[in-house]
């Protein structure tokens, strides 16, 4: 999957638990993707952050180390 479409992607997951009311977000994103994403792109994604994580949410950044 292209970079942009990775970073997109991600976001819109923070932004999703951003919008609810509890407080972990980053854990909920986390989990989010262990679930739904399937190794290749979490490999990808992890990747992505170790090379500066460019245009990722603050939430997906805090999130990739639990993934």
């Amino acid at each position: 999957m292209s970079p942009e479409k990775m970073v997109r992607m991600a976001n819109q997951i923070a932004t999703f638990f951003k919008s609810q009311p509890k407080e972990d977000a980053s854990a909920r994103v986390a989990a989010h993707i262990k679930d739904f994403w399937e190794p290749r792109m979490r490999k990808q994604l992890r990747d992505y952050v170790e090379q500066g994580g460019k245009g990722l949410d603050e939430i997906v950044l805090k999130a990739v180390p639990t993934i």
